[in-house]
């Protein structure tokens, strides 16, 4: 069966990125507050096969894509 036009494989990777993580906290009597912290941590990605339109800038495109991402250990999530 002839391969689809688009059709890629991308191989198991892993990168370091900043998060980002906002808290929500209110004290009776008053306004809405809210805490804010990042870091930046190891995060792998598993091998994946599939179509879609090919790639232009693969980083900047990344960010859109959905993926896992296990917060006790970033460098290992689930496939």
């Amino acid at each position: 069966m002839a391969k689809e036009q688009g059709h890629h494989q991308h191989e198991a990777l892993k990168h370091r990125h900043k998060h980002y993580h906002v808290t929500h906290y209110l004290h009776q009597g008053e306004n809405w507050g809210h805490l804010f912290s990042t870091h930046t941590h190891d995060h792998n990605h598993p091998a994946l096969d599939h179509v879609h339109i090919p790639h232009r800038d693969v980083d900047k495109e990344h960010r859109r894509e959905a993926h896992v991402h296990d917060h006790a250990r970033p460098d290992e999530s689930p496939a």
